[in-house]
C-alpha cells in the first residue's frame, strides 16, 4: 500500500481523533447523572446521529449516489465492534474493558496475514512491543494478563476483535466519499445496540423515564454532531490511506488521553505506571507513523 501524499497529517488527525475518546467516559457519567444509563445514554446518541444523517442518505440515494444501506457488513463490524465496548463498561471495570478491547493492534495483524496476505516487518513488531508493553505497564497493577473472566470482559474482546475486522474491511471496500461509512456505522450500529440492549436488558437496566430524556437531549444532540459524526468521519476513513494496521496502533492514543483525563479529573493515580506505559505508547505510535513501509519504494528497490 502506498503512502498517501499526506500520511503524516492524516496520522495525525486519527491520533487527535481517536484521541478525543478517551474522555467518552466523561460524558457517558454526565448522562448517568441526567437519569440515563451509560447503556441508554449510547443507544440515544447513536439513534440521534442516524437521525441527523438520514435526509442525507435519503437525498444520496434520490441522486443515484452511494447512501451507506449497502454496507451492512461494514455498519455491523464498525459500529457493532463499538457498541460491545461501550457496552462492556456496564458489566466489567473500566479497566478491564480497555485493555481487552485494545487488543485491536493484535488482530489487525492476524487478519492482515490471514486476509490481505500481508507479511508484516520488523517495524511492526518493534511498534507493537512499544504499544502493547506500554498498555501492559499502565494496567498491570490491576490485571497481569488480559484474561477474560465475566461477560463483561468477554463482550470488550470479542468487541475488539470484530472491530479490528471492520478496520481491515475499511482498508479493501470500494466506497463513494466518506459519508456511507459513517451513515452505515450509525444506521448498523443503532440496529445492534438495539438487539445487544434487549439482550443485556437485566444490566441496562429499566427504560429511563420520558423526562431524563428530555432534559438531556440537547447534550446528546451535541455529542452526536459535534463529537460523533467529526471523530468517527476521520477513524472510519483513515483505514483506506495508512492501512488497518497502523490505524489500531495509532487508536492507542484513546489509553494515553483516557489515563490523562481520568488522574485529573477524578481520584485516579497517575504515577510511575501510567508516565512509563503512556509514554511506550506515544513513542510506539510515532514509530508506526514514520517507519510505515511504503509499497511504492519497496517496489522499485
Amino acid at each position: 500500500m502506498p503512502r498517501d501524499k499526506h500520511h503524516y497529517k492524516i496520522a495525525l488527525a486519527l491520533a487527535i481523533s481517536a484521541g478525543a475518546w478517551g474522555i467518552y467516559w466523561l460524558p457517558q457519567r454526565i448522562l448517568e447523572e441526567g437519569g440515563l444509563t451509560g447503556g441508554w445514554g449510547t443507544i440515544a446518541q447513536m439513534i440521534i446521529g442516524f437521525l441527523v444523517l438520514i435526509p442525507v442518505s435519503i437525498w444520496r440515494m434520490v441522486k443515484g449516489k452511494s447512501s451507506g444501506l449497502e454496507l451492512p457488513l461494514t455498519g455491523f463490524l464498525i459500529g457493532g465492534g463499538f457498541i460491545c465496548y461501550a457496552l462492556s463498561f456496564l458489566l466489567t471495570d473500566v479497566v478491564r474493558a480497555l485493555i481487552l478491547f485494545y487488543m485491536t493492534p493484535i488482530w489487525t495483524t492476524i487478519f492482515e496475514i490471514l486476509f490481505l496476505k500481508k507479511k508484516p516487518g520488523p517495524e511492526r513488531a518493534l511498534t507493537l512491543a512499544l504499544t502493547l508493553g506500554g498498555l501492559w505497564v499502565v494496567f498491570s497493577k490491576q490485571t497481569i494478563l488480559p484474561i477474560p473472566e465475566n461477560s463483561g470482559d468477554w463482550l470488550a474482546f470479542v468487541g475488539g476483535a470484530i472491530f479490528a475486522a471492520g478496520l481491515i474491511r475499511l482498508e479493501v471496500i470500494k466506497y463513494d466519499g466518506v459519508f456511507p461509512l459513517i451513515f452505515s456505522f450509525f444506521f448498523y450500529g443503532t440496529i445492534f445496540n438495539i438487539f445487544a440492549g434487549l439482550l443485556l436488558s437485566e444490566y441496562l437496566g429499566p427504560i429511563p423515564k420520558f423526562d431524563a430524556f428530555i432534559s438531556m437531549s440537547y447534550f446528546i444532540a451535541a455529542i452526536s454532531i459535534f463529537y460523533f459524526i467529526p471523530t468517527g468521519i476521520v477513524i472510519l476513513w483513515a483505514p483506506s490511506k495508512l492501512g488497518a494496521g497502523l490505524c489500531s496502533i495509532l487508536f492507542l492514543s484513546e489509553i494515553v488521553v483516557g489515563v490523562i483525563s481520568s488522574s485529573m479529573l477524578t481520584n485516579e493515580p497517575f504515577g510511575w505506571r501510567e508516565i512509563t506505559g503512556s509514554s511506550m505508547i506515544v513513542v510506539g505510535g510515532i514509530l508506526a507513523v514514520v517507519l510505515a513501509p511504503n509499497d511504492e519504494q519497496k517496489a522499485s528497490s
